[in-house]
């Protein structure tokens, strides 16, 4: 079988690739290979735990692409050839390409520790066999420890805590929530886990998991013992590049397939997008490990835009990160740099913060306190980052500050910025928190050059 087009992976990558190439190259031949029959929408997953009635309620589904044309073939990829231009799969042999996708997505990380392959510990993967087993397991079981207290770590908490059960993060750094926020966000996320009962260690690393053939507790470094029944592991993702290693496409830093701005690997005619790829800081332009399915999405449009040749030009050379969640009652977001991070990479910043209800007035039945901090480069104004807290609103509002970084906005854009505010919907345009969190780092601005 030969294609013009041959994607690698059945997760958003892939799919946003094959609906980009539908759209720029209509008469192209297309084909996706997936390993799996049934994908799980990566974001949805710690959802299908509690929230969602079943599984199965998380599907991305291939059937759009199918009928425009697109041919999906359940079935994995063992060699590539990118002399050659071929790919050797287990059940189809031989295929052979004129453009390829490597969209080959993550593996949870598991840590070398005793214990670890004992009955009872769980990854929170994209496999919809094991993930249904992790969730028929954990009905069973009472108390459960969460090791990792990223984004998947505290959402997979607050799914637990719904089925009733008892839960206890371990993080290894010193707050929940490290690298997304800065300290005074985390320690407010700490405290809405503590009150709905989610016992939070931090600065702690589990030394070993005991048990006699199934876990009964975690040993921590510090000597202190944890009883548990369950344990999730939370702790992040690597890059699945063993293929692209394989057939000698050069690897990055972080260990993902390395990609120039267009998403074109070192091999001709190859391209590589999503959690496979390494990315790159979008100030600093450090190797980043960033694995979101929107970032992903974004590489996919960019490649799938300009296999055969450049027509979207990309002006904008590094991945913001923007990320957002719920726990509990509580929605977070984050679009670009902290200002921790910010001083780490040798930025001046200056912050701006502010406070205000996201309906008007603010006694309306759905009415949330919205928290804004922004982080400017004191020399230029330019936006670095941003943190909001609240309600729901909070999930579009951290877009706004995404486009505002990607345009490289400064603190007096922001000031100047236009918005349409309704009762019902935002917040007072007197007090919107992104002008008035600007207008607070303004003024420290000013008061700087006056002083």
């Amino acid at each position: 079988m030969k294609f013009d087009v041959v994607i690698i992976g059945g997760g958003p990558a892939g799919m946003t690739v094959a609906t980009t190439v539908l759209a720029a190259y209509p008469k192209k031949t297309v084909a996706l290979i997936k390993k799996e029959g049934q994908t799980l929408i990566p974001c949805g997953i710690p959802y299908t735990l509690a929230t969602l009635k079943s599984v199965e309620s998380d599907l991305l589904s291939t059937k759009g692409i199918e009928s425009k044309g697109v041919k999906v073939i359940i079935d994995e990829v063992k060699t590539l050839d990118v002399d050659a231009k071929m790919i050797v799969t287990t059940s189809n042999g031989e295929i052979e390409y004129d453009k390829l996708v490597l969209a080959t997505g993550s593996t949870p990380i598991v840590p070398r520790i005793p214990g670890i392959e004992m009955e009872g510990i769980f990854t929170v993967s994209k496999d919809i066999t094991k993930i249904s087993r992790m969730k028929d397991a954990l009905k069973k079981m009472n108390k459960i420890a969460i090791i990792g207290a990223g984004f998947i770590g505290v959402e997979v908490s607050g799914e637990i805590h719904k089925l009733g059960k008892q839960v206890t993060i371990v993080e290894a750094m010193e707050r929940v929530l490290p690298i997304a926020f800065d300290p005074e966000f985390s320690s407010e996320v700490q405290e809405l886990l503590e009150e709905n009962h989610v016992n939070v260690i931090t600065s702690s690393r589990v030394k070993e998991i005991v048990g006699e053939g199934k876990v009964e507790g975690l040993v921590l470094e510090s000597g202190k013992r944890v009883e548990v029944d369950g344990v999730v592991l939370a702790i992040g993702y690597r890059p699945n590049s063993v293929l692209a290693r394989n057939a000698g496409i050069f690897i990055g830093m972080t260990g993902g397939i390395w990609t120039d701005e267009y998403m074109r690997t070192s091999a001709k005619d190859v391209f590589a997008v999503g959690d496979c790829t390494e990315h790159k800081e979008f100030f600093s332009r450090r190797p980043s490990r960033l694995m979101l399915a929107s970032t992903a999405a974004f590489d996919a449009r960019v490649a799938g835009a300009n296999l055969f040749n450049v027509r979207l030009i990309r002006e904008i050379k590094g991945n913001i990160g923007i990320f957002s969640t719920s726990i509990f009652d509580r929605t977070l977001g984050a679009a670009g740099g902290t200002e921790t991070e910010a001083m780490e990479s040798g930025f001046e910043a200056i912050c701006g913060v502010s406070k205000a209800e996201d309906r008007h007035p603010g006694t309306l039945p759905d009415a949330s306190k919205v928290k804004v901090k922004l982080v400017f480069s004191k020399a230029s104004g330019v936006l670095l980052g941003g943190q909001i807290m609240g309600g729901k609103s909070v999930g579009e509002m951290i877009n706004v500050l995404g486009m505002a970084i990607q345009n490289r906005m400064t603190v007096t854009d922001l000031v100047a910025l236009q918005i349409g505010t309704q009762p019902l919907l935002t917040s007072s345009p007197v007090v919107y928190p992104i002008v008035t969190a600007a207008l607070n780092a303004y003024s420290k601005m000013h008061a700087c050059e006056e002083g």
